[in-house]
């Protein structure tokens, strides 16, 4: 990385749109020195949209997802890409993506060379098949509780995972666990020892 340059990450949000909790995500990543890109995916639909961690949220977050375009929205992702690798003093750049956003972190590995983070996405044992086509880097995160993503389909992932591929599994963590804004779904000790991971495996792919 050139001199003085920062590494980026393209953050993928959740269902919930970009509201506090990828706000939250963000400055975690800045105070660690990364310069942060956040799209909105749900432009196409709604633009700005985001919704509050009630009970509702669940059920809307669902609805926006239910008339998302995942193909172009894939391409959004790969044009935010480029988008943030120009920007002026932007050195190399990875990708992190929780829930919805870390299928889609998932699904943008198949296509494009960079480091991946993709937590709890609900549609990777499902598209097992686009591991092959992987670029770069990829770590993937779940929770052995996760009543959206059974124990049985993780393990699946973990099978079919090959080199360049880290399957991380917080046994005792359920869907959402590192939404600390979501007190529904936010448990520390699981979310605490996958960020971690997440934290090393940025730094060794975009800041060594």
């Amino acid at each position: 990385m050139g001199r003085g340059a920062r590494a980026g990450v393209l953050l993928v949000q959740e269902i919930f749109g970009v509201g506090e909790y990828m706000e939250a995500v963000a400055e975690d990543l800045v105070r660690d020195g990364y310069v942060v890109g956040a799209p909105d995916m749900f432009w196409r639909i709604e633009p700005n949209w985001s919704v509050r961690h009630d009970e509702r949220a669940v059920e809307r977050g669902v609805s926006m997802v239910s008339r998302f375009d995942w193909d172009a929205g894939v391409g959004d992702l790969e044009a935010a890409l480029r988008c943030l690798r120009g920007l002026p003093g932007v050195g190399r750049v990875g990708v992190l993506g929780f829930c919805f956003g870390g299928t889609l972190a998932y699904l943008l590995a198949s296509r494009v060379e960079a480091p991946v983070v993709s937590f709890y996405g609900s549609g990777v044992p499902s598209q097992l098949e686009l591991m092959a086509s992987v670029r770069g880097p990829l770590q993937l995160h779940f929770g052995g509780a996760d009543p959206y993503i059974p124990r049985e389909d993780v393990a699946k992932v973990e099978r079919a995972a090959r080199d360049g591929v880290e399957v991380h599994v917080q046994e005792d963590g359920g869907h959402a666990f590192h939404n600390r804004k979501a007190p529904m779904f936010y448990q520390e000790a699981p979310a605490e020892r996958a960020w971690v991971l997440a934290e090393e495996f940025l730094r060794r792919h975009l800041r060594e």
